[in-house]
C-alpha cells in the first residue's frame, strides 16, 4: 500500500488521515450520489464489463495470454480509479484493506465521522442468501444506505453510537471475522466490514482472480516459539493456511507470505503466543501487501 499511503496517507497509514474520513473530502468528490448510484446496484458491481467482455468466465480469461493481460490491466485502473469520469455503478475507485482489531478500534472511536450504523453483510447476501447484521458504515455512506430498505436490519438497533460499534467490532473479530477498512470512492473512507475469507467479495476476486480489491493488512504474525505449546488452534482459526503445525518442532510456524495480517488467530491462542508486527520489519515482505 506504498503508494496509497504516501498520496492518501501523508507518509502514514493511508486509512489513518482523518481527512480522508471528512464530509468536506466527501462533498468535493461528490460522494452521496456516488454512493446511491453504487448501493443502489450493489449487486451488479460482481457482474459488471471489462472492456465489453462479460465478467462470467472471467478466470478463464484472464489466462489468456494477451487478452488476460490486458483484462487485469483495466479490471485494476477501474478498481484503483480516482478519474472524475469513474462510474460508481461499476465500483470504480472501491477497494479496501485488512487492518486488525486494534486500527479498527481507533478509527472507530476517533475518524469516522458520523452518523454511524450496522447493516447487512452484502457479501453473506450474495453467497449464501444469510442476512447478517455485520458491516459497519460511516459518514455520508450511513445517510445513503438508510434509504435503501434491503441492507437494513428490522428487529435489531442498526444506528450505533461509536462505544457500541467498537463492542461489534469486538465482537465480530473473536468470531474469526476479519476487519477491512474501503475506500469508496477514493480516497475517502466510509466502512468497516467484518467477513470471511472465501466470503468477502474482494477477497474472493483477488484469490480467484488476483485482481487487487483488497490488500493485505501493514502488519503480519509472529510466533513466540518459547510461548507456543503447539496446540494447533491457532491453525484452525487461520483463514489463510499462513500457520502450520510442525509436531517435531512442537511449535507453529508461520509462512509469512500467506499471512493477511488480520490477527484473528490471536483470539484462539490461551498461551498469548501470537503477536503482529509490522510487515516492513519481516523480511522479503516490505512492499508486498
Amino acid at each position: 500500500m506504498c503508494q496509497w499511503c504516501m498520496k492518501h496517507g501523508a507518509g502514514g497509514k493511508w486509512y489513518m488521515n482523518a481527512k480522508n474520513y471528512s464530509n468536506e473530502l466527501a462533498d468535493s468528490l461528490l460522494a452521496r450520489e456516488y454512493l446511491t448510484e453504487q448501493w443502489r446496484n450493489f449487486e451488479n458491481i460482481y457482474i459488471r464489463k471489462i472492456m465489453g467482455f462479460s465478467s462470467i468466465d472471467l478466470g478463464y480469461k484472464l489466462q489468456m495470454p494477451i487478452i488476460g493481460k490486458l483484462l487485469k490491466w483495466n479490471a485494476e485502473k477501474m478498481i484503483h480509479s480516482d478519474s472524475k469520469n469513474r462510474k460508481a455503478v461499476r465500483g470504480d475507485g472501491h477497494f479496501g484493506q485488512v487492518i486488525p482489531l486494534e486500527d479498527a478500534k481507533v478509527i472507530l472511536g476517533n475518524l469516522a465521522a458520523e452518523p454511524i450504523i450496522e447493516n447487512y453483510c452484502m457479501c453473506r447476501w450474495m453467497q449464501r442468501g444469510i442476512k447478517e447484521c455485520c458491516c459497519i458504515n460511516f459518514g455520508q455512506l450511513s445517510g445513503v444506505i438508510e434509504k435503501l430498505p434491503r441492507f437494513i436490519p428490522q428487529n435489531l438497533q442498526y444506528k450505533i453510537s461509536r462505544e457500541e460499534a467498537i463492542e461489534r467490532i469486538e465482537k465480530h473479530n473473536k468470531r474469526g471475522y476479519i476487519a477491512s477498512v474501503w475506500f469508496q470512492p477514493v480516497p475517502y473512507i466510509n466502512a468497516i466490514c467484518s467477513c470471511e475469507n472465501p466470503e468477502c467479495g474482494g477477497m474472493r476476486l483477488r484469490s480467484d482472480f488476483g485482481l487487487h480489491t483488497v490488500y493485505k493488512s501493514e502488519y503480519a504474525i509472529k510466533v513466540n516459539p518459547d510461548k507456543c505449546q503447539a496446540c494447533g488452534m491457532c491453525v484452525q482459526k487461520c483463514q489463510f493456511g499462513s500457520l502450520k503445525l510442525v509436531p517435531s518442532l512442537k511449535r507453529v510456524i508461520v509462512d509469512p507470505m500467506k499471512c493477511w495480517g488480520c490477527g484473528i488467530c490471536r483470539h484462539a491462542c490461551k498461551h498469548d503466543a501470537l503477536e503482529i508486527v509490522p510487515r516492513e520489519s519481516i523480511p522479503g515482505l516490505r512492499g508486498i501487501y
